[in-house]
């Protein structure tokens, strides 16, 4: 045996029985096996379940649930078959009451820590469609030799594998019916061992694909791929390397291409193309523009700034309601995008800059105005390095659309320095069945 080389102990075989205490911010149970914590996948807080070890490390271990001794009332039967085995959600079994609440609790707990700061009055959590909601995914593709069959979905909990699915309860019904009849595409192409993912993108009422091919299609296999975009009314996309080397196949009139979706409240229609940046989940988004737009009360006077503001899916709304608002993103193709919704709606109020929004902005041009509210949508990485930018504008009200409940809190301990208080939070349903947290907040000038 080499030097240094410690083999590693194998894992106990038999299932052991464990309490669970309480939820994880991942959405895993956490119990205690002599004195070591466990985290235990599928397992709810109030349960004896008899798990199976998956690893175990120094100060921790982790498990799987394999039968439930005493279960939860918030236990629910999950809607997808295949939760069990998929990475793609983490609380289905969960009630999505209980999820709900659970994300509430995250977000207090992270202000409270970070920011040593709660808001005067919780939001109601902004909920929607639960089920059929993701219009946004990328999913993993690989045909299997010895199945002789291609795998299209999301990858396996604990595992690089693909998890073998026909169809996923949480995509938009039009997208998870496509997964099969591609999959059987695939199995029939020259290059099916060559292609790793399909980035999917859908508007209101049509769907997109980007197919990912690590070496060129054969005629055979764009004739495939072109047959299937006609059959299914879909645009298809072929990606070879970078995202500047995507093609479209069909359709080729760029109209018959083109992805929209509607806010009905402000009579707006944003376009957009199958990679930019878009909220997944079409009902919560449909809600959660005119929540935000309520909580900034927006007036026909007001100067608005709209920061990370992407292809516009707030800006555009406000600029129905304010006298003049500004957008500021750091893609310019976003930029772009946005100047692009703003003359598709007839919109002439509102203008478009591109920016670093983490370096110096002193010598922006859009700096250089004056604003009476501010809304912020930033990345999970948060909005720190502009809060300093922003707080010399004093402006009233300050509406922070988080996606990230630590960095939220950061940012708000941040904010309430400067002077401003934390008047409403509170939590959106954005991604059911998973873990992830998005939050809005609310804060006013003292």
């Amino acid at each position: 045996m080499a030097r240094g080389y410690r083999k590693r102990k194998a894992l106990p075989a038999d299932p052991v029985r464990i309490s669970i205490d309480s939820l994880s911010h991942e959405g895993r149970g956490i119990g205690k096996i002599d004195g070591k914590t466990v985290f235990v996948d599928r397992a709810l807080p109030g349960e004896v379940v008899e798990m199976q070890y998956i690893r175990q490390k120094g100060k921790y271990d982790e498990g799987k649930t394999v039968e439930v001794i005493e279960a939860s009332e918030s236990r629910v039967e999950p809607p997808c078959q295949h939760f069990a085995v998929c990475g793609g959600c983490s609380m289905q079994h969960l009630s999505n009451q209980a999820q709900i609440e659970h994300k509430q609790a995250i977000l207090k707990e992270q202000l409270e820590h970070f920011a040593n700061s709660l808001p005067d009055e919780w939001l109601p959590p902004l909920q929607a469609d639960v089920l059929g909601y993701r219009r946004k995914a990328r999913l993993g593709v690989r045909y299997v030799i010895k199945k002789e069959k291609t795998l299209i979905g999301f990858r396996e909990k604990y595992s690089n594998y693909l998890t073998e699915i026909e169809s996923c309860p949480v995509l938009i019904e039009p997208v998870s019916n496509l997964l099969k009849p591609m999959s059987e595409l695939i199995d029939q192409m020259d290059g099916r061992l060559f292609i790793p993912q399909i980035e999917v993108g859908s508007g209101d009422d049509k769907q997109a694909l980007i197919v990912r091919h690590l070496k060129p299609l054969s005629e055979n296999d764009r004739k495939l791929w072109f047959d299937f975009a006609q059959e299914h009314e879909v645009v298809v996309y072929l990606q070879p390397k970078g995202p500047d080397s995507i093609e479209r196949l069909w359709p080729i009139e760029d109209e018959a291409a083109q992805l929209t979706y509607r806010l009905e409240d402000f009579n707006v229609e944003l376009k957009q193309e199958p990679l930019d940046f878009a909220q997944v989940n079409a009902s919560i988004n449909r809600l959660m523009v005119p929540f935000a737009i309520d909580l900034l009360d927006v007036q026909p006077e007001d100067s608005v700034l709209d920061l990370f503001c992407g292809l516009g899916n707030f800006t555009i709304p406000l600029a129905t309601k304010a006298k003049f608002v500004v957008g500021v993103e750091g893609v310019q193709t976003m930029v772009d995008r946005g100047t692009e919704n703003a003359k598709h709606n007839n919109l002439s109020n509102v203008e478009f800059y591109q920016a670093d929004l983490t370096s110096d902005l002193s010598q922006e041009p859009w700096n250089q105005k004056q604003y009476s509210k501010i809304l912020i949508d930033p990345a999970r990485s948060g909005a720190l390095e502009v809060i300093n930018n922003i707080v010399k504008f004093g402006a009233e009200k300050i509406v922070y659309v988080s996606c990230n409940p630590a960095s939220l809190a950061r940012d708000t301990g941040e904010l309430v320095k400067h002077g401003y208080r934390l008047v409403k939070a509170g939590v959106m349903d954005m991604f059911p069945h998973t873990t992830h947290v998005e939050s809005i907040a609310l804060f006013e000038k003292r």
